[in-house]
C-alpha cells in the first residue's frame, strides 16, 4: 500500500510538473506573441504618423505653390492690362494724329483748289 500511495503520489507530480511546464510555455509564447502585436503596432503607428506628416508637408508645399501661381498670374494680369492700355493710348494717339493729317490735306487741297479757279478765272479773263 505504501508502494501504491508513493507511486500514485510520483505519477502525480510527474503530471503536474509537466502541466505546470507546459503552462509556462505557453504563456511565455502568449507573452511573446503579445510583446510582437505591440511592437508591430507601434511600429505601423509609427509609419502612420510619418504617413500623416509627409502628407500634410506635401499639402502645405501644394497650397504654397497654389498661392505663388496666383499671385503670378495676378501680376501678368496685371502687366497685360497696363500694356493693353499702353497700346490703347497709342492707338487713339495715332488716330488722331492721322485724322489732323488727313484735316491738313484737306485744307490744302481745299486752298489748291482755289488756287486753281483763280489761276483758271484769272486765264479766262485774259483771253
Amino acid at each position: 500500500m505504501k508502494k501504491l500511495i508513493l507511486s500514485t503520489v510520483f505519477v502525480l507530480a510527474l503530471c503536474l510538473t509537466f502541466t505546470s511546464c507546459k503552462e509556462k510555455a505557453t504563456s511565455e509564447n502568449a507573452e511573446e506573441a503579445m510583446t510582437e502585436v505591440i511592437e508591430v503596432t507601434e511600429d505601423v503607428v509609427e509609419d502612420a504618423k510619418d504617413a500623416v506628416e509627409k502628407a500634410k508637408d506635401a499639402a502645405v508645399k501644394v497650397v504654397e505653390d497654389a498661392k505663388q501661381k496666383l499671385k503670378d498670374a495676378e501680376e501678368t494680369a496685371k502687366n497685360a492690362v497696363g500694356d493693353a492700355k499702353v497700346v490703347a493710348d497709342k492707338a487713339v494717339e495715332d488716330a488722331k494724329n492721322a485724322l489732323k493729317a488727313i484735316q491738313e490735306m484737306g485744307e490744302e487741297s481745299v486752298d489748291t483748289a482755289k488756287n486753281a479757279e483763280k489761276a483758271a478765272d484769272l486765264l479766262k479773263k485774259d483771253n
